[in-house]
């Protein structure tokens, strides 16, 4: 039986005397896509992170693609695309350079740059310094930068903010289902994140809430996470 995607046993995570994530328990299969639901502060963003290798977890176990966290974490962070609130863009360089950038750091070939740049409709803005673009394209920039290597999972925070419907329909070969990468997606969009998902984490205060199949998860009382 293959490795799933994620494996969560018990996670935990602290800022200081703060718990920001604990008692989080979930697997989810390759190629399968997991909605996490809750309000502001409730650590969905810090689960993100942690299974983006970006934060260390201080208890409970956790592994990605196969891979422990943290000790192994080194041979996933070529694997996961993270797409967070912060769009990971140098803002004094183009479009066209960020992605050549992130390119060198993944080994992907130049080509691909151009390829993606085309896929995500900023061909024509490739040179402008990502400053001088609108919120809508910084978005789909971060999403060719997210999804340039090829990875195999992809850890999206609110991937369709700030997209209007024809830039979400171009986007969804390399960020929606169609894409058939396993696929963690933070939404505050319930009922649309419910009917993407196959599995569904609820959180609040950091604790687990539910976890359950996407289909058999009540919008209504997910939403109650949010009063």
């Amino acid at each position: 039986m293959a490795e799933p995607a994620i494996a969560l046993e018990g996670l935990e995570r602290r800022y200081g005397e703060r718990v920001a994530l604990h008692g989080v328990t979930l697997h989810l299969p390759r190629g399968a896509t997991l909605a996490v639901l809750g309000p502001n502060g409730a650590g969905k963003t810090t689960l993100l992170r942690v299974l983006a290798t970006l934060l260390r977890p201080h208890a409970g176990q956790a592994a990605v693609l196969g891979s422990p966290l943290p000790g192994d974490g080194w041979k996933v962070r070529g694997r996961v695309g993270y797409l967070g609130h912060d769009p990971l863009l140098y803002r004094d360089l183009s479009g066209r350079e960020n992605l050549a950038y992130q390119a060198r750091l993944h080994g992907v070939e130049p080509e691909r740059v151009e390829e993606r740049l085309g896929a995500v409709g900023l061909g024509r803005r490739a040179d402008d310094p990502v400053r001088d673009l609108s919120k809508g394209m910084v978005q789909r920039l971060a999403v060719a930068r997210a999804t340039l290597h090829d990875p195999d999972l992809l850890l999206l925070d609110e991937p369709r903010a700030n997209l209007d419907p024809a830039a979400v329909e171009a986007l969804e070969p390399l960020i929606g289902r169609a894409s058939g990468k396993a696929r963690v997606l933070v939404s505050h969009d319930v009922e649309g994140a419910l009917a993407e998902a196959d599995l569904a984490l609820g959180l609040r205060g950091g604790g687990q809430a539910f976890c359950s199949p996407a289909s058999e998860v009540d919008a209504k009382a997910a939403r109650e996470l949010y009063a």
